[in-house]
């Protein structure tokens, strides 16, 4: 959705989409604008979490309790109920969901196993982020909602082919919403390389990277896939992950939105503080547009 400041200013209807790496105020700034009244929070992560991957989490969990022959009991006289209770606030069933790959005794997946996985996440991913102008609709129908966040995962850039201005996600997206990547300073990769390093967390990452990065760990470490620490190699995976994707998200800013720096976005109290800093980015694009127009 194109606006110039003056429009987004006096917009009866705002409507946003935010991407960018995960822990750099995404669903922070979202939480925010839904506490506000007015805004409908569209979170992706929950929508692959309770629609789409939703009985395979489940199943997954099953399979787990049927290796204890108390819980396997329980279950096969439908004595228990085992499902994943994912919030807004929780979505860690999904990350579990996708696993690892490396060594079984350590909690990895065997990387065929982990490969399949990814690309049920791929394949949900997408399906979320295409339901947006569904849920766009029912904010507003069925809730009364007059603006609209859509809040996306930070593997939003691995499905997409951000230099395609034919790419069928993005001209979706960017028909129904004001792309925004919330770009991190070199600061702020730092940190979250250091907070991934205390946890490390299951990843979705492009085929070819995936591919790519998981021979390259085996090379350079000299160990058999089975042997891999699961721990370690996603560990030794996140800063590459980064380095990929950051030209990714700036060609998506660049081509589709704006971009707004994590520092600035921090600063951001309320709504009005998020509607002011929006139509200044629009403003200064605008500017910078006309200038390029006048040498042109």
């Amino acid at each position: 959705m194109r606006y110039t400041a003056d429009t987004w200013e006096t917009a009866p209807a705002r409507h946003v989409l935010f991407f960018g790496m995960s822990g750099l105020g995404k669903t922070h700034i979202s939480r925010m604008l839904r506490a506000s009244g007015d805004w409908f929070h569209y979170s992706v992560d929950y929508r692959i979490g309770t629609r789409y991957l939703g009985e395979l989490i489940a199943d997954n969990a099953k399979r787990e309790a049927m290796k204890v022959p108390f819980l396997r009991d329980l279950l096969m006289s439908d004595s228990i109920y085992i499902g994943s209770n994912i919030t807004f606030e929780n979505l860690a069933p999904v990350s579990t969901y996708l696993g690892k790959p490396g060594d079984l005794a350590k909690g990895g997946l065997p990387i065929a196993e982990y490969r399949r996985r990814q690309e049920e996440f791929r394949r949900a991913e997408i399906a979320a982020l295409m339901d947006t102008a569904h849920f766009i609709t029912r904010a507003r129908e069925v809730y009364g909602y007059p603006h609209f966040v859509c809040d996306t995962g930070g593997s939003i850039c691995e499905w997409v082919d951000p230099d395609d201005p034919d790419d069928a996600i993005m001209r979706e997206l960017s028909a129904r919403c004001l792309m925004i990547w919330i770009r991190g300073s070199e600061d702020h990769t730092a940190e979250l390389v250091r907070r991934f390093d205390r946890a490390p967390k299951p990843m979705a990452y492009q085929p070819q990277f995936l591919d790519a990065a998981w021979e390259e760990y085996l090379a350079h470490k000299d160990i058999a896939p089975d042997a891999v620490d699961p721990d370690d190699f996603i560990r030794w995976t996140y800063a590459r992950a980064l380095a990929h994707r950051q030209p990714r998200y700036a060609a998506m800013a660049r081509r589709w939105g704006v971009t707004i720096c994590a520092s600035d976005m921090g600063r951001v109290g309320d709504e009005a503080d998020f509607v002011a800093l929006v139509a200044q980015v629009l403003r200064e694009q605008e500017r910078l547009r006309e200038q390029e127009r006048m040498r042109g």
